[in-house]
């Protein structure tokens, strides 16, 4: 008997809406780079900020820095991340909380400041409950709202299949270089995120 026909054998649920999700994505991810129409790959992340109890020993020669076992639980905060993978680009903001309200104002700054001069942004994301225009239309009037969504062209990831975003490689990668790193602050935590970007937006890195 084959893996694949084993009956404990544990695959996603592909179904027709998962397919044609995953299809629509892939086919966006295949068109050439337009920067009047650039394709963003949007994802974020909670996180849980720790602080060191007592001073970490230095780095020396042959040994790495070392640091107690206890930390400091500093509080919670949400990592908005913007991937443009055709332009090696990302931008992110970081917000004390994970609401529509957040979402909401996080995707006007990305309209607005952002990407001020696109005529569409092409935004791939999952389908977490505040990714919505409903989340514009409790933060904004109702023009304002209309407004900055009529900017974008929402693509979203299967049920099951965020995978298929590429914000979710660049997430784990700021995990790896500086979100899991105990720092003195949010502010220390934030000097962090911003150096790794602008490090890998200087070098285009995706």
């Amino acid at each position: 008997m084959k893996p694949w026909q084993h009956e404990h054998w544990c695959i996603p649920n592909v179904d027709a809406p998962f397919v044609a999700a995953m299809e629509d994505v892939l086919d966006l991810y295949a068109q050439p780079y337009d920067p009047d129409a650039p394709l963003i790959c949007f994802d974020e992340k909670p996180l849980v900020v720790h602080g060191e109890v007592r001073e970490p020993l230095p780095v020396k020669p042959g040994s790495a820095q070392r640091s107690d076992y206890e930390y400091e639980r500093l509080g919670t905060a949400n990592l908005f991340v913007f991937v443009e993978p055709l332009a090696g680009r990302r931008c992110v903001e970081m917000t004390e909380r994970r609401t529509r309200l957040d979402f909401a104002q996080t995707i006007r700054w990305l309209v607005d400041e952002v990407y001020p001069d696109a005529r569409v942004i092409r935004l791939v994301m999952d389908n977490l409950n505040t990714h919505t225009a409903a989340s514009l239309y409790e933060a904004f009037p109702p023009e304002e709202a209309q407004r900055i969504w009529q900017r974008l062209e929402v693509h979203h990831t299967p049920k099951h299949g965020s995978w298929l975003n590429m914000a979710e490689i660049e997430i784990s990668i700021f995990e790896r270089g500086c979100l899991s790193k105990r720092v003195t602050s949010f502010d220390h935590l934030w000097q962090h995120i911003v150096t790794l970007a602008t490090e890998r937006n200087t070098r285009q890195w995706i």
